[in-house]
């Protein structure tokens, strides 16, 4: 077992502090799995080990976990994941064009790491991903899962050069872009203080609450109580 592979005391004890947050400690699972992520850059057979011990439960079982979900990764992934979005919207708007261009750019194929270069800071894995929930602004990228709106194949080769050279950069709606590894630790639930960065929506995401503002729309009332207005809760603020 290689430096890398191990897992650290500090490590250990975050694994079990996420299993304690829960009534039934192995619904802890999938953060605790996105820890070890953060720790070790994959999900690797010790971090596989180490989340059974904690839970109780067998490898295999945390092993059939691991491998359902896309998120996390067998291979190591770079400083930088790069998603682009190839359902049927993003692709129509440009996103299949993206995903090309990219992949001739960084020299790479799907859920690749482009290699390193002289002079680069930081590295770039590029994945084609499945619908992101943000066709307002299709053809969408995330950068470690933070969105990356209104894409077109020269600014997503500028993006990803931006990334390699250290350069720093923000999301379309979401605060400055963390490294995976510190992406990860989030998704554990570990707050980086960063969540209140950035716009939390947009205006093409915000079109059908103006509208029914201007109109005077409101919801049908409810058996438990009245309509909702425009303006009222249940509605973005």
């Amino acid at each position: 077992m290689s430096e890398l592979d191990t897992l650290d005391a500090a490590t250990m004890a975050e694994l079990r502090e996420i299993a304690a947050r829960y009534p039934q400690p192995r619904s802890g699972l999938l953060p605790m799995l996105h820890l070890v992520q953060s720790a070790q850059g994959r999900v690797t057979p010790e971090g596989i080990e180490a989340c059974a011990e904690v839970l109780g439960i067998t490898a295999a079982e945390v092993s059939g976990v691991a491998t359902f979900y896309t998120m996390y990764k067998r291979r190591p992934v770079g400083d930088y994941h790069v998603g682009v979005c190839t359902n049927t919207l993003c692709a129509v708007m440009g996103g299949d064009l993206i995903l090309e261009r990219l992949k001739d750019h960084l020299d790479v194929g799907n859920d690749e790491t482009a290699p390193r270069r002289e002079g680069d800071e930081a590295t770039v894995t590029l994945e084609h991903i499945e619908c992101n929930a943000a066709c307002d602004y299709a053809p969408v990228m995330t950068v470690n899962w933070e969105f990356m709106d209104n894409q077109t194949p020269e600014s997503a080769t500028q993006l990803v050069d931006d990334l390699r050279a250290g350069r720093e950069v923000h999301s379309t709606r979401g605060p400055k872009l963390c490294t995976w590894r510190e992406a990860e630790r989030v998704l554990a639930g570990f707050n980086d203080g960063l969540a209140d960065q950035g716009p939390s929506a947009g205006p093409a995401s915000l079109v059908g609450r103006e509208i029914a503002r201007e109109r005077g729309w409101t919801a049908p009332a409810t058996p438990s109580g009245p309509a909702l207005g425009a303006g009222d809760q249940g509605t973005a603020k």
